[in-house]
């Protein structure tokens, strides 16, 4: 058992219930390191997240199955509405 593990074998930062730490607590005893580790998870999550979001098609790709026809529909009309913007920022420019 290392320090920083609890009797139970869990990490003790990681072993209160969700957002029982507030990050930007300057009382909290956590140290320098372990609060940069945390915002580096946090930076990576969020950018898993937001390419999630922006693929209607990975959550089915990412299970190994054939995306649905909504899934499909909806990645169309993104592309389109991407290809439209782009049009009228080219026509904004001009």
């Amino acid at each position: 058992m290392s320090s920083t593990e609890t009797s139970d074998g869990q990490n003790r930062f990681n072993a209160g219930p969700p957002n029982a730490h507030i990050a930007s607590d300057a009382k909290d005893e956590r140290s320098l390191s372990n609060r940069a580790a945390a915002e580096v998870s946090k930076e990576v999550e969020e950018a898993a997240h937001t390419s999630k979001r922006n693929d209607p098609l990975a959550p089915a790709r990412e299970h190994g199955n054939e995306p649905s026809q909504g899934a499909k529909k909806d990645a169309e009309i993104l592309r389109d509405e991407e290809e439209y913007l782009k049009q009228k920022d080219a026509k904004k420019q001009s």
